[in-house]
């Protein structure tokens, strides 16, 4: 008998494993993953620089904001010139003038090779220049025979570079603090209260009245119409008229008025690379950029490159430092960024030069023939809108009275060597009655040639408003005669 189950087969039926299920992209086996790397720091190279910048800027503002709540003191500063600077002072003088009759005078300093009897030739520079650029061409020029005078425009150079105004100040809130911070640095920070401990009162009178009147130090920023008068008023003082104009770089533009009206007392002009517009070799606007005009006149590299790249190549290191040194003493540059504005942009040399009140007036041009093709060029110009004038090259650059001073010279001297002999009417005074009785008492008495006369002077020798040599800066000092800032 044979006995049939199905306990197996339904055994295995019921114990067929189920159908894997299919791995879903999620769950396959990922190959294993090679080590990763420590994260890199990409840095931006526009990052550093831009930080850098603000750095320097902030540390410039910080200094100039320091440098200007200490205000130079001008001992010090004079006697850390460099010793050419302060010698070429010491052989110079300063002359007091006046602009306008509600300003008060201002010191211009001027320095002189006197040669008796002979042709007077007063040197006008640039601006950003003084009469120490000058300093060779006046040697060479004197060493000629010539009676020469070089000085400082207002503004530049050893002249005074500010004036002490008296104005009203400022109302408001503002303005009242401004005079508190002012007098806080003037008497201290208890003035007040000692007031009160002395008088039992507070001085508001007082501090009204000195608020509303108070004394500005501004920057000396003359038009043309001024500078003229400066002009006029050293050649009067110092006796040169009619005298021999040599105008550089941008006088023209600044005394070109004077000349015009003044055309009489004027023997001859020469222009030292003068162009037809205005603007001098020597770009202002650099010195009005508060950052730009610190790297400047802070450090000797950037003001040699500029200079060498706009006015001249053949400058020496310490003539360079000189100069700077000059421009920036005490609102220099803020004195000719103001003068560079107010010169006359709308000025035409050719209308100039071809006035009536020039048509006697020989003139030359002493021009650079190595300067730069543009420069070259304008030249040209110049010559063909003074068609008038003797037209002269030279060897130097923009500026050269420091690469070819006796180059220079030399033109200038047989310019004016070629000219008429200039005949100069000498003014005597009368004799006094006094001294006139006793010649007549001698005479009668028979003893000639006896008498002594003390304190008469013929009118040459009246020099009214001038300081003898060594005036200046040395007065506030205690080392000479004149004025001080």
């Amino acid at each position: 008998m044979v006995i049939i189950t199905e306990e197996e087969d339904d055994h295995k039926r019921h114990s067929k494993p189920s159908p894997r299920p299919k791995p879903t992209p999620s769950s396959k086996p990922s190959k294993p993953s090679p080590p990763s790397k420590p994260p890199q720091n990409v840095q931006n190279p526009f990052a550093f620089w831009f930080y850098f910048t603000v750095t320097v800027a902030i540390i410039t503002l910080i200094f100039i904001s320091f440098s200007s709540l200490s205000p130079q003191d001008p001992k010090s500063w004079f006697l850390s010139l460099p010793t050419p600077l302060r010698h070429h002072y010491s052989k110079g003088r300063t002359i007091k003038v006046q602009t306008r009759p509600d300003q008060s005078p201002f010191q211009v300093f001027t320095s002189e090779k006197s040669v008796t009897e002979s042709e007077k030739v007063i040197i006008v520079h640039g601006l950003g220049l003084s009469s120490y650029a000058f300093r060779n061409v006046i040697d060479a020029l004197a060493s000629r025979g010539v009676h020469v005078v070089a000085f400082d425009l207002p503004g530049n150079g050893f002249s005074d570079k500010s004036t002490v105004e008296i104005e009203d100040s400022g109302g408001g809130f503002l303005g009242r603090f401004k005079f508190v911070v002012s007098e806080i640095q003037e008497k201290g920070l208890f003035w007040a209260f000692d007031e009160i401990v002395a008088t039992g009162q507070v001085p508001f009178e007082e501090i009204e009245a000195r608020a509303s009147k108070r004394k500005v130090e501004k920057a000396i920023e003359l038009g043309p119409v001024e500078i003229g008068k400066v002009l006029g008023q050293v050649i009067e003082t110092m006796g040169l008229a009619p005298v021999h104009l040599v105008l550089h770089d941008s006088a023209l533009g600044m005394v070109s008025n004077w000349v015009l009206e003044n055309a009489g007392s004027v023997r001859s002009v020469t222009l030292i690379d003068t162009g037809s517009k205005p603007a001098g070799a020597l770009p202002l606007w650099v010195f009005e950029v508060p950052l730009v005009r610190e790297v400047v006149l802070g450090v000797s590299y950037a003001h040699a490159l500029l200079v060498r790249v706009s006015c001249s190549r053949g400058v020496g290191g310490a003539e360079l430092d000189a100069h700077r040194v000059l421009l920036k003493g005490r609102d220099g540059p803020r004195a000719i960024v103001g003068m560079g504005k107010k010169l006359n942009y709308s000025f035409d040399i050719a209308e100039w030069g071809g006035s009536d009140g020039l048509k006697g007036v020989p003139m030359q041009l002493l021009w650079s023939g190595s300067w730069s093709k543009e420069w070259s060029e304008e030249g040209r110009r110049v010559a063909n809108a003074l068609p008038k004038a003797a037209f002269v090259t030279h060897s130097g650059g923009r500026w050269p009275q420091e690469d070819a001073a006796d180059e220079v010279a030399g033109h200038i001297a047989n310019f004016v060597s070629s000219l008429p002999a200039t005949v100069r009417k000498v003014h005597e005074e009368p004799i006094p009655e006094h001294v006139q009785k006793m010649l007549d008492e001698a005479e009668q008495s028979g003893n000639h040639g006896h008498v002594h006369v003390h304190g008469h002077a013929g009118h040459e020798e009246h020099n009214h408003n001038v300081h003898g040599a060594g005036a200046g800066y040395p007065d506030a000092y205690g080392l000479g005669h004149g004025h001080g800032w």
